[in-house]
């Protein structure tokens, strides 16, 4: 077997990575059918804001119920769980989880700047997934849904939004470089 470049930090035994391309083809097939079977797109924010109504209506339902945001989702007792994207979200952890155990690459660890440490490391994450978050629901959806999934159907939001996910990143990136060292 041939090795990826980048692939020799795995420990002994692991599979190699797949090759970009090979990567590319199959999530646009599956990308393909999950608009053939479910007539949705790829998407994973909509799950997390599902999650967050239902916690909300646990913990508090009066006042969720009186929410704007999260009132049209758990109105007439409805679970915004008993949705698609549930099932999605789901299945991707599930099927990541397969992967990495079947490729012998499942590993838990704390990625990130060295030179943070691990109490850095842990905040910047954290503030890195609230914005993110707060961008994919002004957005109306995540780098999945939004990104591939509208460019996917040619959407205009799709393609601009891909076009600012990857810019931001890059500006983003040099900010932090010397982080990184």
């Amino acid at each position: 077997m041939s090795s990826i470049p980048g692939s020799s930090a795995c420990e002994a035994g692991a599979k190699p990575l797949w090759r970009p391309h090979a990567a590319g083809v199959l999530l646009g097939l599956g990308l393909l059918l999950t608009f053939v079977l479910t007539g949705h797109g790829l998407g994973g924010s909509g799950f997390t804001t599902a999650l967050a109504a239902k916690s909300a209506q646990v913990v508090a339902p009066a006042a969720t119920e009186a929410n704007s945001y999260f009132g049209g989702m758990v109105e007439d007792g409805r679970n915004p769980l008993d949705a698609w994207i549930t099932w999605q979200v789901i299945g991707v952890a599930f099927g990541a989880l397969i992967g990495a155990l079947s490729a012998r690459r499942f590993k838990i660890q704390l990625d990130g700047p060295g030179a943070l440490g691990k109490p850095g490391r842990v905040a910047m994450a954290l503030l890195g997934g609230m914005v993110a978050g707060f961008g994919a629901r002004i957005s109306l959806g995540c780098t999945s849904g939004l990104g591939l999934s509208g460019a996917a159907t040619l959407a205009t939001a799709g393609f601009v939004f891909l076009g600012g996910f990857f810019i931001s990143g890059a500006v983003f990136g040099l900010l932090t470089r010397r982080l990184w060292k």
